[in-house]
């Protein structure tokens, strides 16, 4: 069995399925708890989701980009106040400069709640999503496979929280209620003309945890150190990796990890589905009790990227940064000069 330790040449790999065994339960979370603490992500397997299920999401992920781009751009995000749909190569900002992937965004399926002229910005980020009309099997399989990754990641996420002494439902109350699920399909496309490697610059995840399915190519690295990590793709296995919101519950103790995606060589194509598991827009997250915050070093500040507490103004300052023509269109009151 690999490792369950972090090494400098490595992530943690922990089976999920240990933690529904008596005997194995304690030192699952032993592991889970330092993974969390020291190195932000981890491999994950025994998790439930069968190779069939990932084989089918990636095949119609391939079938998507491989549409005209006609029929890719009928559902542009750019038709979408909430930020739904499809982000053609090169639109997508990460640090101010331009990643070199294209990629579809898709949420819970619910219609847009009424917004009005005093509540906050952050609602506009729910609505329906954008399907394309060529390939109408999309929508079931990607919707299914949000509601499986949610049980997965609503486990994974009270074991983390028991691992680290805190009580396993603290966070049920702000999941019970519409969560604010979301789905990337993404297509790295090869290199682009600049020279640049930017598939997606340096960043950390808005929201709690993030489960990514990724092909075998390869490509994404997580900040170790003063550099970074080659996280090649392990069979079976999720990239997990924590959200800065876990980082605010926590005071620091857990960690967001910056982590990037170095584009493939040539004309080599990358596809990866990474999920994010969040909480309903409104939630405000309280400190998560526990021991451990005695060792709890408080967050980092950092004026470029201002942390809040409420999930939905964390969610709408990644959107906003991210997708600057979307926001422009129907949004230029969030828009700073």
């Amino acid at each position: 069995m690999p490792s369950a330790h972090p090494s400098l040449t490595s992530l943690p790999v922990l089976d999920l399925s240990r933690a529904d065994d008596p005997a194995e339960r304690a030192g699952f979370r032993a592991e889970l708890h330092a993974a969390a603490r020291d190195t932000g992500f981890l491999h994950l397997t025994g998790h439930g989701v069968g190779a069939a299920e990932t084989a089918r999401v990636l095949e119609l992920t391939r079938a998507f980009f491989a549409l005209p781009e006609a029929d890719r751009l009928a559902v542009s995000n750019l038709n979408s106040p909430h930020f739904r749909g499809y982000t053609r190569i090169g639109h997508e900002l990460t640090g101010g400069a331009s990643d070199w992937r294209d990629q579809l965004d898709v949420g819970a399926e619910r219609p847009a709640p009424p917004v009005g002229p005093g509540d906050p910005a952050y609602l506009w980020l729910e609505g329906p999503n954008q399907w394309p009309a060529a390939l109408p099997e999309l929508r079931g399989v990607v919707l299914d496979w949000q509601s499986r990754l949610a049980a997965v990641a609503h486990r994974l996420l009270q074991e983390l929280l028991a691992s680290i002494g805190a009580p396993a439902d603290f966070f049920d109350a702000a999941f019970a209620d519409r969560p604010h699920l979301h789905t990337k399909l993404i297509r790295y496309p090869g290199s682009a003309p600049s020279g640049t490697d930017q598939g997606v610059g340096a960043h950390k995840d808005y929201g709690f945890l993030t489960l990514l399915l990724q092909d075998a190519v390869g490509g994404l690295q997580v900040r170790r150190g003063e550099g970074y990590l080659d996280v090649p793709p392990l069979p079976g296995a999720f990239v997990v990796n924590l959200g800065e919101l876990l980082e605010i519950a926590t005071r620091g103790y857990l960690r967001a990890t910056d982590h990037r995606v170095v584009s493939p060589p040539g004309a080599v194509e990358r596809y990866s589905v990474p999920f994010f598991y969040n909480p309903r827009l409104d939630a405000v997250v309280d400190t998560v009790p526990g021991d451990y915050l005695r060792s709890a070093p408080g967050l980092m500040r950092d004026a470029s990227n201002p942390l809040h507490a409420e999930y939905g103004r964390n969610e709408l300052k990644g959107w906003v940064r991210a997708h600057p023509a979307v926001a422009r269109r129907w949004h230029p009151a969030l828009l700073t000069p």
